[in-house]
């Protein structure tokens, strides 16, 4: 089984780390292809990236052969492009992947580092059908993508902003909202009381469950 990972940015590093990721929780058998949006933001930090996300995920597998993929993953966590992706193939976006396997533990929280998709990520939370389960976002300080860019200043960021969704809210488990996060996320794991949910692995998860499943 073969899935394809689409990055909805331009970041063509960002699909290596994540392509890299999938291929590490995937079970034996299946293999993880990535792709990266021809067009858009390196990095989606507000609405109107996210937009032009979902418009490069239309165009980018428009233009695709997905004849050799069982599932794609969308791996940007506002799951932009995700009904234009389900048209082509099954598909799974890594935000409603994660969601679902938190809401699994009880109530849960979302840390991410963008302010201005917090509204978004509450409406993805209740389309999904998991408003009574979601606490909330809770956002690092500082620039997104000067975080992005620092590891190590990222990691500690998602900690101090984890940190206090857990003392403000208590929840069951603790999402790291966002495909360039992703290391950060497995970073972070060990280090919380709570589950972490890692949204590229979760993703992985259920797209290889619906491939089999629609196969």
């Amino acid at each position: 089984m073969r899935l394809l990972l689409v990055n909805p940015n331009t970041n063509a590093r960002t699909t290596a780390l994540m392509v890299e990721i999938a291929r590490r929780a995937a079970p034996a058998g299946v293999g993880i292809e990535g792709a990266t949006a021809r067009h858009g933001a390196p990095l989606i930090t507000d609405p109107a990236a996210l937009a032009t996300a979902a418009e490069a995920v239309r165009d980018l597998l428009q233009a695709s052969d997905l004849a050799p993929f069982a599932g794609i993953i969308v791996a940007a966590f506002g799951d932009p492009g995700l009904d234009a992706a389900r048209a082509a193939a099954p598909s799974t976006g890594i935000a409603e992947a994660a969601m679902a396997e938190a809401a699994h533990h009880g109530r849960f929280a979302v840390v991410t580092t963008t302010p201005l998709l917090a509204d978004a990520i509450a409406e993805r939370a209740a389309a999904y059908g998991h408003g009574g389960a979601f606490a909330g976002t809770w956002l690092t300080e500082g620039d997104a993508a000067t975080l992005t860019a620092d590891p190590a200043r990222l990691e500690a960021a998602l900690e101090v902003a984890a940190r206090r969704a857990l003392a403000e809210a208590g929840p069951d488990a603790v999402i790291i909202g966002g495909g360039p996060l992703a290391a950060a996320a497995a970073a972070l794991r060990p280090r919380l009381p709570v589950p972490v949910i890692e949204p590229v692995p979760a993703a992985v998860a259920l797209a290889v469950r619906r491939a089999h499943e629609s196969g």
